[in-house]
């Protein structure tokens, strides 16, 4: 009975992997694009062993797209979660939908489904991988519990990490870059999710 049990969870487990609900709500819950500024920035400071640069002040209200929880990578002491990001068309619904959306590895990827929902520039302007480097345990705490498809705004820095030892992590400053480099690596100070 405990074995049949078991089967039953893990193919509910997987059925609810592969087959995700589809957007719902109506509208462009996302509409502004984020907001960044390089004036009046923070002196480096330490976190732990790691000397953090603030880079740009930075926020964002968005939909996450997908979610990906890391725990094993060079990077996962600062950054547990990351979080592919939407806004302006990417927060539509229809649009999200009518793609595959995935993260691996620190990287975020999309493909049609079938025809492209939109313009692959829009695409790449209006949504970013987003490495999320809590700044305290209740932004961690939020960050760990935010769900794909909520809607969620972050506050804080674009920042550059770095070592003693020559290790550099730095963040993208610009949103329509792609491939090796282009996600924001992202201090955040301030977090509130909601449901859509």
């Amino acid at each position: 009975m405990k074995k049949a049990l078991a089967l039953v969870v893990l193919l509910a487990v997987a059925w609810l992997w592969l087959h995700e609900p589809a957007a719902k709500w109506r509208g462009i819950p996302a509409p502004n694009d984020p907001v960044q500024t390089g004036a009046h920035l923070p002196k480096p400071f330490r976190h732990d062993r790691y000397t953090v640069t603030p880079l740009a002040r930075y926020a964002v209200t968005a939909v996450v797209l997908s979610r990906e929880r890391y725990r094993y990578d060079h990077e996962a002491e600062l950054a547990p979660v990351d979080l592919a990001l939407g806004w302006g068309p990417m927060s539509i619904a229809s649009v999200i939908n009518d793609l595959e959306i995935s993260q691996s590895a620190r990287w975020y990827e999309y493909r049609p489904k079938d025809e492209p929902p939109l313009d692959l520039s829009e695409i790449v302007s209006h949504s970013a991988n987003t490495h999320c480097l809590p700044a305290n345990d209740d932004v961690r705490d939020t960050l760990l519990s935010v769900r794909r498809h909520e809607l969620v705004k972050l506050q804080g820095y674009l920042v550059e990490i770095t070592l003693p030892d020559g290790y550099r992590w730095t963040s993208s400053l610009s949103r329509t870059d792609t491939g090796g480099h282009a996600c924001e690596v992202f201090w955040i100070t301030s977090a509130t999710r909601w449901s859509l």
